[in-house]
């Protein structure tokens, strides 16, 4: 009820709330937004664009080649955004609406069942928590098992000079 209240009284402290956990726990990872580029996706099907960010752990493993498996601690982000196009520059793709964060936590030990990942995701501007319960996590993996041989990473880092 407090929380309710400050949000009534004060609705620019309450977009400043941070966005609640997904079902199976994961806390949206602070400062996720300044992480380091591992790579870039585009889903044709989705229309999307993505970027690939990671935490400290996850950035050191994919320069050095250590991805197989990803090591524990690792932290992967996709950050989607629907197609648009450049006002000035029509045939250049650009990120349009923003559509979702998807995260992946390595822990082999508490996230077996998942091939050792935790998964979560938030939804749009807003960072709605996805799923109504911790099985959403089966529905990644059911994608997910098709890159087994890659530790359940589709990513692949981008080569750097």
């Amino acid at each position: 009820m407090r929380k309710l209240a400050i949000a009534l009284l004060f609705p620019a402290a309450a977009a400043l709330a941070e966005p609640a956990a997904a079902p199976n726990g994961i806390s949206l990872p602070a400062g996720y937004k300044d992480w380091k580029m591992i790579g870039v996706s585009s889903r044709i099907e989705q229309n999307n664009l993505r970027a690939i960010l990671g935490n400290d752990i996850a950035v050191k493993a994919a320069r050095e080649g250590k991805t197989h498996p990803w090591p524990d601690g690792a932290i992967l982000v996709k950050l989607s955004w629907k197609k648009g196009t450049h006002e000035l520059f029509p045939s250049a793709e650009v990120p349009g609406d923003f559509t979702q964060a998807d995260f992946m936590v390595k822990d082999a030990a508490k996230y077996a069942s998942t091939g050792g990942w935790g998964y979560a995701r938030w939804l749009g501007m807003e960072q709605k928590p996805y799923g109504v319960n911790a099985d959403f996590a089966q529905e990644c993996m059911g994608c997910h098992s098709g890159a087994k041989a890659a530790d359940y990473v589709f990513t692949h880092p981008a080569k750097l000079p």
